[in-house]
């Protein structure tokens, strides 16, 4: 017998392209549920460090194909529409090692619906379930990547370019500088090397917009 499917959700800011993406997402979870599958989410960025739900199970894992790179122009979360921040995205690519989040059977949709006002507000990610490689065994998780040819997606910066979007760029969530502070920190805990957000950090610290200059 099938799951029955909650009445729709319309997290609120979120464009309608973004609901018809999550429409979609939706019913691939139902059908996910109804092969007795769990609800996975990948975690690279925000989500290692703010969890948008409790997670039932964590596991570290790693993504191939794709790899973590902060070039995605946020003018909501981390930016505005006059001074765009950026946020971390899955590009194409390499590998990527994060941790996998397992949401519980019951509150599977209704979270997705949470997730989805949080990340999602103006679809610019693409969602794609990937399969991610865990110390127990390969999962097929959600994940957030983005089409290097989308708009949002800002190529390589220069770092006078980054230097002034981590001095000016804040938005609802607060400033880029920070959240890539955040998550540098996180993955510093978790004992991942990311050679590139160790540098936008270093630099951003040079600087005086990061706390934590050594004098090197």
């Amino acid at each position: 017998m099938s799951l029955p499917l909650p009445p729709p959700a319309v997290p609120s800011g979120c464009s309608a392209h973004s609901l018809a993406l999550l429409q979609a997402t939706r019913h691939q979870l139902i059908e996910r549920l109804e092969r007795n599958e769990s609800f996975w989410l990948y975690a690279y960025g925000s989500l290692l460090w703010r969890p948008q739900f409790e997670p039932a199970e964590i596991r570290p894992a790693r993504l191939w194909g794709h790899h973590r790179a902060l070039r995605m122009r946020s003018r909501v979360n981390r930016g505005s529409p006059d001074c765009p921040g950026l946020v971390f995205a899955l590009l194409p690519g390499g590998s990527c090692v994060g941790q996998v989040h397992r949401a519980g059977t019951d509150e599977a949709v209704q979270q997705l619906d949470a997730l989805w006002e949080r990340e999602m507000p103006n679809g610019v990610y693409t969602p794609r379930w990937l399969r991610c490689h865990t110390p127990q065994g390969q999962v097929t998780a959600l994940a957030f990547t983005l089409d290097p040819s989308h708009p949002s997606h800002t190529g390589r910066l220069d770092d006078a370019t980054h230097l002034s979007i981590f001095r000016h760029a804040e938005g609802r969530y607060g400033r880029t500088a920070d959240y890539l502070h955040r998550t540098a920190q996180c993955l510093q805990a978790l004992c991942i090397d990311d050679a590139e957000v160790s540098r936008l950090v270093r630099l951003a610290q040079r600087h005086g917009l990061l706390p934590g200059h050594d004098g090197s």
